[in-house]
């Protein structure tokens, strides 16, 4: 097998048999992750990647925020509350790209990072109250 074939398996694999809370932590790591990246660029150049990378960050929020419509059951408050928060990390990435400004996605990386935090927290108290 090619590596990095094998490589391309192995992360599949991972992603594919993790649990729905390491999953989201990945999510949003990776949306975090291309904020910076996007950062990294000139947003005034429309030749940078710019736009490529607020886009991708943009499409990982849209599937967090979609994936609350599914009828799994849960806190309906906590659900809204989400809802809210990626509506507006929405609007600030889409700001971003329409006036080409690095402000708006501090500000949308800024909610992530705090989410991810809580994210963080939920897993640590998980591990610690397990038998």
């Amino acid at each position: 097998m090619n590596p990095k074939n094998a490589a391309a398996a192995y992360k599949q694999d991972t992603f594919e048999n993790a649990p729905p809370l390491k999953i989201v932590r990945m999510l949003y790591a990776g949306a975090i992750r291309f904020l910076d990246r996007a950062v990294g660029c000139d947003a005034a150049d429309t030749s940078s990647r710019f736009a490529y990378w607020v886009g991708r960050a943009d499409a990982i929020v849209c599937e967090l925020r979609i994936a609350l419509k599914e009828p799994t059951g849960g806190d309906e408050a906590l659900k809204q509350n989400l809802d809210e928060l990626y509506r507006f990390v929405e609007e600030r990435l889409c700001t971003a790209m329409t006036e080409h400004s690095e402000e708006p996605v501090a500000e949308a990386r800024s909610v992530l990072a705090t989410l991810l935090e809580a994210w963080d927290q939920l897993q640590v108290n998980q591990v610690s109250t397990q038998p």
